[in-house]
Formats: C-alpha cells, structure tokens, sequence
C-alpha cells in the first residue's frame, strides 16, 4: 500500500476525528422500475463496467456488490457480477452459489466464458474470479488474445457489469478500477478505513487513468452521518488531489444484514424491506440513472490486460 504524506493522512485523520451526533430520518421507500424491453435481434451494446473497491477489507464490500448486482436485475437490467477478490474471492458464498469453474478455466482453454457464467434464481449471472487473472501479467500472447476474445462477448451482451475487487492497493484491483467506467468507493465511518480508501484514491489519481469516482459510506449510523463522512472525504481529495469525489449513497447500519451472512442469503431477498434493502435500491437507481454517452474505447477486459504489459 502506498503511504500518504504525513500532511495528508494527518489531515484526514483531524476531519475525521470529531464524530458527528446520530440523527435519524425517514427512509425513501423502493420504487417499481418498469422492465427493459426485450432487444431486437442483432442489438448490440456495450456494458457500463463499475468496479467496487474498498481500500481495506472488512467494509462490506462483496455484500454491496452482490445485493447491489440483484437490486439492479429485479429492475429489468441485464446484469453480470464478476467476483474480481482474486485473493479471497466469496460473493459464492453470500449468494449460496457455488461455482464449478472460473476465468481459469477459460484462460486455459478448458471452458468458454458462458460454459463459466452461472445464472442466479435471483436474477443476475455470475463469474467466479478465482486465481484466473492473478497470472495476467504472466500471460502469453494466445492466452490473452483468448481470455479477451470470450470476456469481451459479455460486453455485447448485458447492461452491466459489476466487478467485485479485491480489498486494499494491488496491481489486480488498480488495473481493474482504471479501465472501469465508474468506480464505487466502499468505505465506512472509521476513521482507519476512511484513511484506507483515500489511500486507493490518491494510488488511481497517480496513475493519470481515472474512472468517474463514487463514494458509498457503508455502516452508517444516520443519513447525517453518511453525509458528513462523505463530505469530509471528498474535501480531502478536492484539495491534496484536485478530484471530484461524488456521494453516490449510503448504507444504513442495519442488523438485517448480519442475518443474512449467517444465512447465506442476500439480504435484499431475505429482507426486502429492511433499511439496508432499501439504500440498495436507492444506490441502484443512481447507478441506473441516465448518463452521457461512454466515448468508444477498446474492449474492457482489453483495456485491463494492456494495463499489465
């Protein structure tokens, strides 16, 4: 991980040290989104990629991505989540789906990338990373003209697609995070994973590729908490990196959603009416709110490989 200059980590450390007083307010209910029409035969269109990082583990992240990937799919999008934590991948099993293959098998030739992709019960299609892109630096001409040829048949093929990185600072989750169109943030309230996720921040402002930048405070205790979380972060960025850093929402802390661990069940299908569920479905239809045309670039997975040459 990158250390921030002693200014800069004090600085965060000075917005952050004041905890703000608990307030409570209403919750916005769900709303209905009506679903997509069936395409006409031969449409094509590229996915919006959106890769959710977080700069430490232990933030809620994979909960994020995979309740977040759902939400999005009950709102007639076509969706597909790639577990990215090529580390520690377990979207698999907060979704009590367990994958038989994964990216490995394809770079290797063994399967294809719909061979790979599991449909879920509740909607969106699923990728299990595994170790498969861990070597992608390490790759021969073949295997990469290969593992992008089938990666990029998802672009033409879906609405969305979500990457779940893995936590902290590595070459996988930077590469991951620059080549994406949007980068959601996780972070919570903490004062060390505010620090955490300015770290990963500062890493992709060095770098000169940057996506579009959201912040999603996980964990909160109030609105008012999360919005004065996100609004002290955005103002460290704003002034040592010269970054816009966008609130795209908030999860309240809600027990509902330790439930649901333990029953290996998302818990906006377990809880659907729970505050937590309900942030999700905000969170969804900021994600899914209308947003200028991607200018063309190369393919997604592509652009990630390239970034390991």
């Amino acid at each position: 991980m990158s250390v921030m200059p002693a200014d800069q980590a004090s600085r965060l450390r000075d917005l952050m040290n004041a905890r703000p007083a608990v307030a409570t307010a209403p919750l916005p209910r769900p709303e209905a989104r009506p679903v997509a029409a069936a395409r006409p035969a031969g449409f094509s269109r590229t996915a919006k990629i959106i890769a959710i990082a977080s700069g430490k583990g232990g933030v809620g992240k994979t909960n994020i991505a995979v309740n977040l990937a759902i939400a999005l799919a009950h709102a007639g999008r076509s969706v597909v989540l790639v577990d990215a934590d090529l580390g520690t991948a377990n979207a698999d099993l907060l979704l009590d789906a367990p994958a038989p293959y994964d990216l490995s098998h394809v770079i290797r030739g063994k399967r294809t990338i719909d061979e790979v992709t599991i449909t879920l019960d509740s909607g969106p299609r699923f990728i299990r990373g595994a170790s498969g892109l861990s070597s992608a630096a390490d790759l021969d001409t073949f295997e990469r003209e290969r593992l992008v040829d089938q990666l990029a048949r998802l672009e033409r093929q879906t609405d969305f697609i979500l990457l779940d990185c893995g936590a902290g600072i590595s070459r996988n989750v930077a590469a991951f995070a620059q080549a994406a169109d949007e980068l959601l943030l996780v972070t919570t309230p903490e004062p060390t994973a505010l620090t955490d996720a300015y770290a990963l921040v500062k890493v992709l402002a060095h770098s000169g590729h940057l996506p579009s930048l959201g912040l999603v405070v996980n964990q909160a205790a109030s609105i008012r908490e999360a919005q004065l979380v996100a609004d002290r972060i955005a103002a460290v960025a704003e002034r040592f990196l010269g970054l816009s850093l966008e609130s795209r929402g908030h999860i309240l802390r809600d027990q509902h959603v330790a439930r649901a661990v333990r029953q290996r069940t998302p818990f906006v299908l377990a809880y659907p009416r729970c505050p937590a569920a309900a942030c999700i479905a905000a969170l969804a239809r900021r994600v899914d709110s209308p947003s200028p045309d991607r200018p063309d670039r190369p393919s997604f997975f592509g652009r990630v490989l390239g970034l390991f040459y």
